[in-house]
Order: structure tokens, then sequence, then C-alpha cells
């Protein structure tokens, strides 16, 4: 039988719901992450092994050998999302504490799916130099740092900073993890219509550090920067715009994209385009029905703006658009980072990776392009889903064999030896978690 087309009306309460259950459910568990023991404790004198006085033994090991930090402790494990507040998903500058919840989201995902310990820390400031000082103090505790909703520019700056200056590594999810899940689904979306990436004609709706980076990645990848029309709140990119400082990265791209030399704003930048990349002010009515109309054959669409896309799916399917994606997981095709950081930073922990490069973000991306493509990509999936667990120890393992050819990792391991850690990793974090809802140490609401 024919699946019942949903009206309008039913597809925005579906869209509400997310929302009313997240406004029940966060006072009922008083947040989505805790610290559990992870050693035995067979009895009370097990403590004198894991705290004083049998742990000044290995203290003095890593004293004199300070990789054996990584032998003694969860070190190699543990991440730390790091935040000011300044830009969380598409609400803006709500500060640190507002921003919390969305930390844990954040640690809650990369546990389940990546079985990476991480820790939201919510930073009262928003200097630049006092971010990047706060982080390389931390350093000692983790084995990586994920930067998430620092406003742009001083993002760009942020990431730049740490990344020169770190002995761990570094990235901004809103940067390279957004750009290795788009790239994953620009892949796809163009083979599903019968393009080629280097051909492509690409508008991007937005030039803050998603798109920012998006771009940066997909040249390195192979599109043509000749083809893409990028656009800003003050209209396309173009070589006479002088309002970026020549450090910043929309500088060279005012002079590196837009071959045609168009002039304009959003519609201008979308016709005739084969694909739209929108990460932007969040919609609906932030991208028009006719501006997807203006578009080339058989075109694709990328509204990821969160909380809401730019144009909802169904307005834009009606416009046109063949492939549509968006940042959500109640709307197919979700081009969402949930599906790149854990399994990426899975693999970079599993090498003592010291820094995530963009080749291994691409390396990413072409795992989980492919992940899709033996699935049997379409219209309506042209990426893999988060229920798809066997999807990140595979992402994990191309990420770490990526990272061991660049020569920047500290371990060198093989393929099978790679995949065998991920998939435990990932295994014992999803089955601990059913473990505790069974038990009832995680109440069911």
């Amino acid at each position: 039988m024919a699946e019942k087309k949903m009206s309008v009306e039913e597809l925005l309460a579906k869209a509400r719901k997310p929302g009313e259950d997240a406004m029940k459910l966060h006072p009922f568990y008083h947040g989505k992450v805790e610290v559990v023991p992870k050693c035995c404790v067979r009895e009370f004198s097990d403590f004198g092994i894991w705290y004083t006085p049998g742990v000044a033994q290995p203290c003095r090991d890593i004293q004199a050998h300070p990789e054996k930090v990584f032998e003694h402790t969860n070190k190699a494990n543990f991440v730390a999302v790091i935040s000011d507040g300044t830009r969380v998903l598409g609400l803006g500058d709500i500060g640190p504490e507002a921003g919390l919840p969305v930390m844990e989201g954040k640690a809650l995902l990369f546990k389940y799916l990546g079985g990476v310990d991480a820790f939201p820390i919510c930073l009262d400031t928003k200097d630049p130099d006092k971010i990047i000082e706060t982080v390389l103090t931390l350093q000692p505790s983790f084995g990586g740092i994920n930067l998430e909703d620092i406003s742009q520019p001083k993002c760009f700056y942020v990431l730049d900073e740490l990344r020169k200056r770190a002995r761990i590594p570094v990235w901004h999810d809103d940067q390279q993890g957004t750009a290795a899940i788009t790239l994953a689904g620009l892949i796809n979306a163009l083979k599903v219509v019968g393009k080629k990436l280097n051909e492509a004609k690409i508008s991007m709706v937005g030039a803050g550090s998603a798109n920012t980076a998006c771009l940066r990645v997909m040249i390195a990848a192979g599109v043509a920067p000749e083809n893409v029309i990028m656009c800003d709140i003050n209209g396309i990119l173009h070589p006479g715009r002088t309002d970026f400082a020549e450090t910043d990265p929309r500088y060279t791209f005012c002079r590196t994209t837009n071959g045609e030399g168009r002039l304009g704003g959003i519609p201008e930048a979308m016709k005739g385009a084969d694909v739209c990349i929108a990460y932007s002010k969040p919609g609906p009515g932030t991208i028009k029905p006719e501006w997807v109309k203006s578009m080339a054959k058989d075109p694709i669409l990328f509204t990821c703006a969160n909380p809401v896309p730019e144009i909802w799916p169904w307005e834009a399917k009606e416009a046109g658009a063949r492939v549509v994606a968006t940042g959500r997981t109640d709307f197919p095709n979700q081009v969402n980072n949930s599906i790149g950081f854990p399994g990426i930073f899975r693999g970079t922990l599993d090498v003592m990776a010291k820094t995530i490069t963009d080749e291994m973000c691409i390396a990413a991306a072409y795992e989980l392009a492919k992940c899709a493509e033996d699935r049997g990509i379409s219209e309506d999936y042209i990426v893999p889903r988060m229920d798809e667990w066997e999807v990140f120890p595979r992402e994990a393992v191309a990420v770490a064999m990526k990272g061991i050819e660049q020569g920047v990792t500290r371990l060198k391991l093989s393929r099978e030896e790679l995949t065998k850690i991920a998939e435990e990793k990932i295994k014992r974090a999803r089955e601990e978690t059913r473990a505790l809802m069974k038990e009832g140490f995680i109440p069911l609401p």
C-alpha cells in the first residue's frame, strides 16, 4: 500500500516534535552524559591500586617516559568539546551556559557512535586568544580537541593557531567535520543525477565557517573554484569586495571563485547552478522556491541551517529539486556532522595522530560515500544514517590509514588491527548504554 502523503500541517507538526520532546526529556535526565568507572573495584583495597599508594608508580613512569601517559591513562580516548557559545546551532550568541546542552549532546554522540569519551567544556570568554591559551593549557588531559559553535571570523584564527601550536589534534567540527560530510553527500548526489564533481557549477549560500571549510575541502577534492559562486549577507564574493582581511580565507575566495564575475545576491548565485549548498540563516524563506526553479536541470539542494533549513524540503522538491538534503534527522539525506566526527576522531585517536589533516577528512568523505553506495544510493539516500553502525569503524579506519600514510601518527597499525580496535570500542559503548537501560540505571521516560 502506498504511503499516505502528509499535508503541510502534518509535516510542520512533525518538524516541531523533536523540540517539544526535548523540553520534556532534558529536565527529566538533568543532562545527557556522566562519568562512570572503567576499572574493576573488587573490594575497597583496590583503591590502593587506582589511587594512593599504588598510583605513584605509573606517575613516576610517565615522568620518566612522557609518552607512557597514553598507556597508563585514558588520555588517548579523551576529547574536549570546547565552545564559547557565540554561534550555537542557528541560535547565534546565546552564551556558554545556554550552549551547554548542545555540547553535552555532542559528547553523547561521540560516545555512542564513536566510543570516544568526550567532555563538554563551555568557556566564559569571547576572547580568541584566551580560548587558545585555555585549550593549550588543557592539553595534558586530552587526546584531542573538538572546537564547536565559535563565531566567525575568530573561529578561523583560533583553529589555525591551535593547529600550529598544539601537541594534540585540534579541529573545528563546524569547519572540517561539516566539510567531510558535505563532500560525501555531494559525491553521491552528483552520481544520482549523472554529473561530475570537476564540472559541476556550485552556488554556496553563506560564507561562514561551515561553507568556507566546505569550499576549501571541495577544491582539494577536485571541485573547480571558478565554477563556484559563494554568497554571504553582503552579496556574491568577487574581486571587488574589500570587506575581508588578507588573512581571511574569504579574501582568497573573492579572487579564485566566480569565474563568470557575477554580481548580486542569492538569486543571482543560484541561477543555472547544478548544486546549491546552504549553511546560512535558518529558514524557512531564506531560499525561495523561484530561486530553486532557476537552477540547472536536476538540481541538488543542501539546505543545512539548524534548527530549521533555509527552505523546507517539500517546498524545494515542488520547485524541481531532484536531491534535497538537510542537517536534520527527521528528513531524508541528513548531511550532518553526526556521521562524521565520531568516526573521524575514533580513527585519529586509535593511531594517536598529532593532527587531523584535510586529506584525512577527504578520506572520511569518500569512505562515507562508499558506505552509502554499497547499500544503493538514490535521491533519498546519498549518505549513511546514524543507525548504520558499521559505517563508523569503516570511516575510522580510512582516516587512520590516511594519517599513517601522511606520517602524522604516533602508531602504525594494519587495516585489520585498526578495524578490530574501532569495532570493539564502538560496540562496547553501545552495549554499555543498553545494559544501563536494561538494569534501570538509565531510566526510561
